[in-house]
This record gives structure tokens, sequence and C-alpha cells, in this order.
């Protein structure tokens, strides 16, 4: 009888990001005669129920947080060991910076036989101080060096660590993949989010613009709403403008709400919070919309390719090698809600044009970012 493999996943959050969807589909996914799957991750939430739901096995390391913390990150640290000791994992398999980084370390010195590094997107794109950055580069540096093999899930998120040959040559680019997912139809997606509207809110005819997105300031949801706002200070009658409807939560969200009601955009811009399951509502939408200033490949945007969606999204990280510029939907530069602008008024003045982007797209993601081939190459990893 051959024996299974023993995964431990790892990851710092538990809120529903890229990150926690990538966890979440390869370990529901891995053939369950070949592999021992368990979880561990830095704090509890949504991933942590969703994972048991499905009869996975979590473990909580508790009070891991994003950010540097130097005491507390020390204490996280003895806590790896002594659960690498315990579960005795044939290969550990981490995720975020500060997991890899931490969770690295600690499966050296337990010697794991094989530690895997996915680096959903790096750090030191964020806005921080250059101080900052060039510590957090050299933190990436050394996970991807302790590691024995690094995932990238874009070819850009790779080529940004192209200058260390030494750690170049560990790094394999697998893509995220999608597939499967039942969305509810337009009417259907539609009477569902009106729900979390006001209840004296009529949309009438107006399109309706969307995004699934965690509320932080690398998403650059500000520059959407801005694009609102310009939408209509131009306009001769508002009445037909669209909608913007943000499905996600985040430490943003007043900040956002203030700059909706500074704008006057209250009827036109909507935080509708948290949606178990957001992905199936895409079809509400006439126009999905992504305005991050950094990503890696992001599954919001691969979701709504396979709706068939039109999507605006920002230039960055690996969104190009998703989206072709106005032959699968439109790139703008990030941080320019005047492009934003531009490119929502295109549309609008180009009806016939959403169908066409939205079929293209639909092909794209399902021929080149397929759940199955992610995972297909992810085990051979393995």
């Amino acid at each position: 009888m051959m024996t299974k493999k023993k995964i431990l996943y790892c990851i710092t959050k538990a809120n529903w990001g890229g990150a926690q969807r990538y966890v979440y589909d390869l370990a529901t996914s891995l053939p369950k005669d070949l592999y021992d799957v368990s979880v561990l991750i830095g704090t509890d939430g949504q991933l942590v129920n969703k994972l048991q739901t499905k009869g996975i096995r979590t473990l909580l390391l508790g009070n891991l947080s994003r950010d540097i913390r130097f005491f507390p990150d020390f204490i996280a640290f003895f806590k790896l060991l002594k659960i690498f000791r315990k579960e005795k994992p044939d290969i550990v398999h981490l995720n975020s910076s500060k997991m890899g980084f931490l969770g690295a370390l600690a499966a050296r010195f337990v010697g794991v036989p094989k530690i895997i590094f996915t680096g959903h997107g790096w750090a030191f794109n964020e806005e921080r101080g250059k101080l900052e950055r060039k510590l957090i580069y050299l933190l990436h540096l050394v996970t991807i060096k302790l590691s024995h093999r690094t995932i990238a899930v874009s070819e850009q998120t790779k080529n940004q660590i192209s200058k260390d040959s030494s750690a170049t040559k560990k790094i394999i680019t697998i893509k995220n993949g999608v597939g499967g997912t039942e969305f509810f139809d337009k009417n259907q997606a539609r009477a569902k989010l009106l729900e979390k509207l006001p209840t004296d809110f009529d949309p009438g005819n107006r399109l309706w613009l969307g995004t699934i997105s965690e509320l932080h300031k690398n998403k650059g949801l500000k520059y959407i709403i801005e694009a609102m706002h310009l939408l209509e200070a131009s306009c001769d009658d508002c009445s037909e403008l669209p909608i913007l409807i943000i499905i996600g939560e985040g430490e943003k969200r007043k900040k956002l709400q203030e700059r909706i009601n500074r704008y006057r955009l209250e009827n036109s811009v909507f935080l509708i919070g948290q949606v178990d399951e957001a992905a199936k509502y895409l079809k509400a939408f006439d126009i999905f919309t992504l305005t991050s200033i950094t990503e890696a490949l992001p599954y919001a945007l691969l979701e709504a390719g396979q709706a068939g969606l039109p999507i605006i999204a920002t230039n960055v990280g690996g969104i190009p090698e998703i989206i072709d510029d106005m032959e699968n939907g439109i790139l703008v530069r990030p941080k320019e809600p005047e492009e934003i602008q531009k490119a929502i008024q295109f549309l609008l003045e180009n009806p016939n044009k959403m169908p066409i982007l939205g079929q293209n797209i639909q092909k794209k993601v399902t021929h080149d970012f397929n759940k199955e081939k992610m995972i297909k190459v992810t085990m051979a990893l393995y």
C-alpha cells in the first residue's frame, strides 16, 4: 500500500483573498488517496470555516499579522518549530510573505524534506519607505533560498527576482487557474445584490459596473471612485450614468465611504461588504473593473473573464498576461482616474464592443488559466 504524502499548507491570514483562494483550491483538490492534507493559518477567519466545511484539518498559529512585529514574530517562529516537529510533514507549502519567511526558516531548522513557497506578489511593490522595501526584498530573497522551490503565479512575479541568479534558478511559474464556477444568471444576481442596496434605490436602466476586492490601499479603489466622480462631473444627463458596486471588506471602508460622500456619489457607488461566494454574482455586472496599484495574477480578474465580462484593469503585475489591451479588455495606467473614466466612457459610447471583449477574455481564461492544469503542474512539483 502506497504511503500518503503529508502536506502542510501554511498561510498568514484567513480572510478570503487570492492567496487564501489558492490554498483552498489546492487543499481541497488533491487526491485523498495520495495526500494527507492539513492547513496551518496565522489567524482565525473565513478560510478556516471554508476548509473545515470541506473536511480539511486546520491548525491555528495565533496572533500572526501581516506587518513586521519583532517580538510576536519571534514567538511565532518557535511555535512553527514545535508544530513542524510534531506534524512531521513531507512537504511544507508556504504562502504569503510573513509565513513564507518564518515558515521556511523553521522548516529548514526541523529538516522538512521539501519546502515550497508560492509568491502571490511581492510586498516590496507596495507603497512603503525605501529602506523598508529594500529590507522586504532581502527577506523575500532569503525565503526563496531557504525553500527548495518557489512558485511564481505570473511571469512578471518571477522576473522581479531575476537580478539574483541563485534565486531565479529555484523559481517556476505556475499561473493561477479557475474553473467550475456556477454563476447566477443576470436577473438572479441583480435581484440578490439589490437586497444589499438601500431599499428605496432603483437602478432603472443604468449599466452596472462592479468589482470584487479587499478594501485595501493596494486595490486602488479610490481611483475608480474618482473616475465615477469625473463621469458625473462631465455629463449632461447623469440619470443614465452607470452605478458601481464594490463587493468586499477591509480597513479602508471608512475612508472610501467618506470619499463617496464627499463626491455625493451615494446613489451611484455602493460598498456592500463581504458576500459569500462573491464570484457567483459576477453576471450582475455589465463591466468589471480592477484598478489595483500592485497585483500578481488576480483571481477576481480570471473569474470575471470566465463570466465573459468586458474588463477595465490597470496595467500592473501579471494583469497584462491576462488582458490584451483592446482585444479582450482595456488596460489603463495605475493611479489615473482620468484614464479609467475615459475607458468607461468608451464602452458606454461603443456598446457593441462589450460582448466582443467579453467573449475574447472568456476564451483566453478557459484555455490559458485552467484550474485543473494548475493543480496538475503543482502536483508534479510535489
